[in-house]
This record gives structure tokens, sequence and C-alpha cells, in this order.
């Protein structure tokens, strides 16, 4: 194993939590390929570098708690990013229940207060509903949501 590549995707992975693919296609760029690859991979992973578990429940909570993104579309970027079942659903269990209804909440209700010059509530309901679901959000919350405040 290439000791100077090696230390390159340690640095790598130091900087932000990674994936394997993530790993494996910045090892391409380095024109490391196949078994010399995967030996780095495996050696990142023993040394704790490299832990996907680790990303999946980093990345759901930042993208819920900083982006405030929904459920919906945290979920479909894990699987993007190839992560195994256990590892969506550790990631996924970083997003607490009751939290997530209030940020759907508040962002509908700044969302309705943007959208004051519309006059009719149907379509100003159908606009904030659009823009949640766009970030992620489950329909049948929006809408429960979206009742409440008639």
């Amino acid at each position: 194993m290439d000791r100077g590549i090696f230390l390159k995707a340690c640095n790598f992975c130091v900087y932000q939590e990674r994936t394997q693919d993530e790993v494996r296609q910045k090892l391409q760029e380095w024109h490391t390929y196949g078994e010399p690859a995967e030996e780095i991979i495996s050696e990142l992973i023993q040394e704790n570098f490299l832990n996907e578990e680790r990303f999946s429940k980093v990345y759901a909570g930042s993208k819920f708690r900083v982006k405030k993104w929904g459920r919906r579309k945290i979920l479909l970027e894990l699987k993007k990013r190839g992560l195994t079942d256990y590892c969506i659903k550790k990631g996924m269990s970083e997003i607490d229940e009751e939290e997530y209804f209030l940020v759907l909440q508040a962002l509908l209700h700044k969302k309705l207060h943007s959208l004051r010059t519309e006059s009719n509530p149907f379509v100003k309901n159908q606009k904030a509903a659009k823009y949640a679901m766009q970030k992620g959000y489950e329909s049948n919350l929006i809408w429960e949501i979206l009742k409440k405040n008639d």
C-alpha cells in the first residue's frame, strides 16, 4: 500500500465525514485503482477514519438542523450515496419527531408570512405546501399544519 496516498486519504476523511464511494472516487483521481484502493479503504475503516454509519448520522442531522430539509429529501440523498439500509436507518433516527414537526411548522409559518400579498388563501396554502414538499417534507404533515392555521 502506498503510504503517501493513504495519508492523503486520511486527511481527506478527517476534513469531513465521507462515504466509501466518495473515497473510492478520490482515490481514482489520484490514479489508485482496484486492489490498492480497496486496501486503503479497508485500512481507513479499521483506523476509524471512514465510518458510513457515522457519516449517515452526521449528514441527516446536519441537513435537517442547518438546511431544514425534510425526511424524504434526506432519505433520497442518503440512498443516492450508496449507503446500506442499516446506515440509512441509523441516520434517519437522528431526526427527533417533535423537533421535526416544530421545524416544519416554523418553515410553513415563515413561508405563509412571505406570501402575505397573496389574497387567495387557497393559492397561498398551495404555494406554501409546494415549498415544503420541495424541501422534502411529507404532504400529510404539511396539510395537517396548514389546516390548523386556517
